[in-house]
């Protein structure tokens, strides 16, 4: 999409499956080549990228998306926010009060031009007086999990849920968003930590199930307080309406960071298909123990009713959903393909979906499942046609990606769909 054609589109996600028409990603920049073997894991990296082999494969990952709907960037509207004096000011101040940066920089920043300061909001600063030698290269600290634009703002039906992050590294990202959400789509924003300094959410936990029903992850990223908040946001919902609202709870392991949010273990492919990892469905291993709690406010009132797991609790809701198992029938191909976000999909609309193609079990399962399994260079190259096919999953290819932490829902947030 050219710069220039920029244009606002309504704000509304009521399902994870409706009709995909407007997304916004962010390309993986210079942010991720700051990453060290010293910084990594601070960054909340376990390693680091080769970005020539990212670039590629989000060059397919995105050109999929580009075929099928509206796509936005976050640094072409970003450069257009900055255009506006106040909105500049604010991004500034904040980011160098958040990094706390020296006195003054602030003013430095203010002189760039709006391309040149949407790269360092991004990208970071260097200190000019820099050792070459102490970890502390930056005075402001590029953002390397921007690319995962799911996690700090999520659509939550006409507003925009800006998360509240639970580590620092991902603190700054929430400004650049609410950002965008405010001056370019004006559109209300909700936020945890507004209500509550120590609630917590993460878009990766936060998944529209239909107008009445969230599926939530409590976790590490996603805590009782933001749980909370969204009930009470929901109780608004519900009052307004006349109708009740639920929230589906999955309790997640704390460790390891494969399991960081929900949709790493589970995610919606269409009205009837869910993709699971099966240990949380049977609640073993790592699961076992781990309630499923089913939430509804109604009235006023809040209740709330244990299920064996997800599935049972969306059935008790008259959904009638079939899971495809998460690198198939083998345990130890479950646990290899979970790690590299096998279960991590993306729905481009009801059964079209796309997700990592190393992850092959899992592409199997959904071809057994019924969904042609389509190559993402074939799309981008406009050799296939994606809307000749009633279920598909585009398939695309992720050596390096997935190294990062996430899939294709973690990089992708719905702004609208019908």
């Amino acid at each position: 999409m050219a710069e220039q054609n920029i244009a606002p589109c309504p704000v509304n996600v009521a399902s994870e499956t409706g009709t995909l028409r407007a997304v916004l990603l962010h390309r993986p920049g210079v942010e991720i080549e700051r990453m060290t073997p010293l910084n990594a894991a601070h960054a909340l990296y376990s390693d680091i990228l080769n970005k020539p082999l990212v670039d590629t494969e989000y060059h397919y990952f995105s050109g999929v998306l580009e075929r099928w709907t509206q796509v936005y960037y976050v640094e072409d509207i970003l450069r257009r926010l900055l255009d506006d004096t106040e909105v500049r000011r604010h991004l500034v101040e904040e980011s160098c009060d958040m990094d706390n940066c020296d006195d003054g920089f602030s003013d430095e920043l203010l002189q760039l031009s709006s391309d040149e300061l949407a790269k360092v909001l991004i990208q970071g600063y260097e200190k000019p007086d820099w050792d070459c030698v102490s970890e502390e290269r930056y005075l402001l600290k590029p953002l390397y999990n921007l690319f995962f634009t799911r996690d700090a703002s999520s659509t939550v039906y006409n507003r925009v849920l800006i998360n509240s992050m639970s580590f620092e590294v991902r603190e700054r990202e929430t400004l650049i968003y609410e950002a965008i959400f405010r001056h370019f789509f004006k559109v209300g924003t909700l936020n945890a930590m507004e209500w509550n300094r120590d609630a917590r959410t993460e878009g990766g936990d936060v998944q529209i199930a239909s107008p009445d029903l969230l599926c939530i992850g409590q976790g590490i990223r996603t805590n009782t307080k933001g749980i909370k908040y969204l009930t009470s946001e929901l109780g608004v919902r519900s009052a307004e309406s006349g109708r009740p609202m639920h929230i589906l709870v999955q309790e997640l392991p704390q460790s390891p960071e494969s399991f960081i949010h929900l949709d790493m273990v589970f995610t919606f492919l269409g009205k009837h298909q869910c993709m699971a990892f099966e240990p949380m469905l049977k609640k073993t291993g790592l699961f076992a123990g781990k309630d499923t709690t089913l939430i509804t406010i109604e009235g006023g009132k809040i209740s709330h009713k244990q299920y064996p797991n997800i599935i049972r609790g969306l059935e008790s809701l008259g959904w009638d959903i079939e899971p495809v198992i998460g690198g198939g029938s083998d345990p130890w191909n479950q646990l290899r393909e979970q790690w590299h976000s096998g279960a991590n999909f993306f729905a481009l609309g009801d059964g079209k979906v796309m997700g990592y193609r190393r992850n092959t079990h899992t592409i199997d399962a959904l071809d057994k499942a019924g969904f042609a399994v389509l190559k993402a260079e074939d799309i981008v190259e406009g050799c296939v046609d994606m809307n000749a096919y009633d279920k598909f999953v585009a398939a695309f290819p992720g050596s390096e990606l997935p190294r990062a932490g996430g899939g294709a829902r973690c990089m992708t947030m719905p702004i609208w769909r019908e």
